[in-house]
């Protein structure tokens, strides 16, 4: 095979990659509802009064969330697919935290995402050219804290009652009662609640 061809065979196959490319990986009902709830995420749910936990739960539930009884979302978290959001009772999201679930994120119960968190269920498959989307899922046992500024990258398990410290990333499945910091997150300690 001479030059000319093999740079020809390639650019069909960018050509052929790219018309891949495009097709979205939602459908029009998905679409439609992506953009009613980002409407009613940037205006209802953003400037709802500070302790409107009630109407903002009552707004999630409207779009397909799954919400426990008296969980705390803050109206600067950003929920991308509240259908594919199930969250414990008596868990809290907090200010400006990221919950990107293009996958489905479970959130148990008793559970806190800190401020500025950043839950990713969202990837793409980078050892194919068309790059096509792949959405695993984030689940969050009974009694996790998430702190501030941390990252959970997609398909991550964190076990009952761990802690992620703040600014950590985890990218794969912690274990239940510990505490991990750093980047990526390493084992501290066993976690004591008193």
């Amino acid at each position: 095979m001479n030059r000319d061809s093999a740079h020809r065979d390639d650019e069909r196959r960018l050509d052929e990659g790219s018309e891949r490319a495009q097709v979205s990986p939602w459908t029009k009902k998905e679409q439609a509802g992506r953009l009613l709830w980002m409407l009613v995420s940037m205006t209802l749910f953003r400037f709802s009064p500070h302790n409107a936990y009630r109407f903002r739960r009552a707004l999630l539930r409207l779009f397909g969330a799954q919400v426990g009884r008296q969980c705390v979302v803050r109206g600067t978290a950003r929920i991308e697919i509240p259908w594919n959001l199930d969250i414990g009772d008596y868990s809290s999201v907090g200010d400006f935290a990221r919950i990107y679930n293009l996958g489905k994120i479970t959130i148990g119960r008793r559970c806190t995402v800190s401020q500025y968190a950043h839950l990713c269920a969202g990837t793409h498959d980078f050892t194919r050219q068309d790059m096509p989307l792949l959405r695993p899922a984030i689940v969050l046992k009974d009694d996790c804290w998430v702190a501030a500024e941390a990252f959970v990258g997609p398909g991550v398990t964190l076990g009952e009652g761990v802690l992620l410290g703040a600014r950590s990333c985890a990218f794969k499945d912690l274990e239940p009662w510990l505490i991990y910091v750093g980047n990526p997150a390493k084992k501290l300690k066993e976690r004591e609640l008193h």
